[in-house]
Formats: structure tokens, sequence, C-alpha cells
């Protein structure tokens, strides 16, 4: 007998119709697949773009909050600043101003009866000119505040106990003696002074010049002579 095929000629497949139809069917699946590679691709993309930009945008609320702060705070640094500035003033001040009236108010309890002053001039540093001054010349050996002290004594025994009283004035550092004269014309001590003698009346009495200095207060341009 002769085999009889009982499928529809429409329904036969032969092997060409497999060849023909196989390749074009890995072309469409590699295609949709690459398709489906960039939709995904493109959808990350786009889920990036988005997340950086509302990074942006709380970056940029972040600063305006901050800015709003700065504002806030910019009066309390003003009033910092002012406050400092304020201090720095005082501050200068009270370094820079001596208390000459509480030297005066102590030389005048220490002041012995035996001494009588003809000239006193209290300087905050050296070179400062003031009318009528002693102008002694050690005073530019003290670059601070000090007391230039002319006038006579009883005897030299009183110019020195004088010295002594002088070194109890609060602040006085030390005392020097430009000269210390008796009316003979015998000197006590150091030179011949540039005062006159109107207060040698004796020959017994001692004419003096003295420098009381203040070495340990701070000295500034601007103190008040």
């Amino acid at each position: 007998m002769r085999p009889v095929n009982l499928i529809p000629p429409e329904e036969r497949r032969d092997g060409s119709a497999q060849l023909r139809g196989g390749p074009l069917a890995y072309i469409v699946v590699g295609a949709l697949a690459l398709l489906l590679i960039g939709v995904v691709l493109l959808v990350d993309t786009g889920n990036q773009v988005s997340a950086e930009k509302e990074e942006i945008t709380r970056l940029q609320s972040e600063i305006t909050a901050t800015k709003a702060k700065a504002q806030r705070l910019a009066a309390y640094a003003s009033l910092a600043e002012l406050h400092d500035r304020r201090v720095s003033t005082v501050t200068s001040l009270a370094t820079s101003r001596f208390d000459w009236e509480r030297v005066i108010r102590e030389l005048s309890l220490i002041l012995p009866d035996n001494i009588w002053l003809t000239n006193l001039t209290g300087t905050a540093r050296p070179g400062v000119a003031v009318n009528g001054a002693a102008g002694i010349s050690l005073r530019d050996s003290a670059p601070g505040p000090a007391l230039e002290l002319v006038g006579c004594a009883r005897n030299q025994d009183a110019v020195a106990g004088f010295i002594s009283e002088l070194k109890q004035i609060d602040g006085v550092t030390r005392v020097a003696v430009q000269a210390s004269k008796l009316g003979s014309g015998t000197e006590g001590s150091g030179e011949s002074g540039s005062t006159s003698g109107s207060c040698q009346t004796r020959d017994f009495i001692a004419q003096f010049e003295i420098v009381a200095a203040f070495d340990a207060v701070p000295t500034t341009e601007g103190v008040t002579e």
C-alpha cells in the first residue's frame, strides 16, 4: 500500500518552510529584547534625573533657610562687634590715662615740713612740652609717667628723707636725684641743676632736683598729660 498524508495541504510544514521562518523569529525576539532594554534604561535615567532634581530643590531650600537665619543673626553680630569695640576703647583709656589726682594727693600726704617745692611737673611720657616745666634731664630716662620735683630742704638729711617718702607713693618704681646742692656750693649728689636758687636763703639749705618714675605704668600714644 502507498502511504497517504491525511494532513490538509494548508497545514503542512516542510523543511524549507521551517528554515525560512526560524531566523526571522530570532530577529524579532532580539529586537523586542533590545527595545525592552532601552525602555528600562530610559526609565532608570529618568528616575536618576528626578532624584537629582529633588536633591537640587532640597539644597536650594536649605540655602534659602540658611540665608534667612544669617540675616536674623546679623543684628546680634553687629551688637557683638559694637560691644567688642567699646570694650577695646575702655581698655585703651584705662591703660593710657594716669591718675595724677591720686599721685598729687599722696604727695601732699608724705611731703615733710622741712621740704618746700618751687616747681612740680607731671608728664605721662618724656618729650611732652609743658609751660614752666622743671626740665630735669633725668626725666628722659623714664619712658612712662614721672614727676619732676624742684625745691629746697632744710639740709641734705631732709633731702634723703624726702627721697624715702617719695618711694612710698603707690606706683613709684624709682627715685633719681639730678642734683642736691647746698647754698655754699657744696654738692650733695649729682650735678648742679639749672634751677635758680631763689629758695636757698641760707648756706645750709639744700636745693634739689628729683625725678620720681612710674615705670610699671603702660605707655601709649595719646596719653593724657
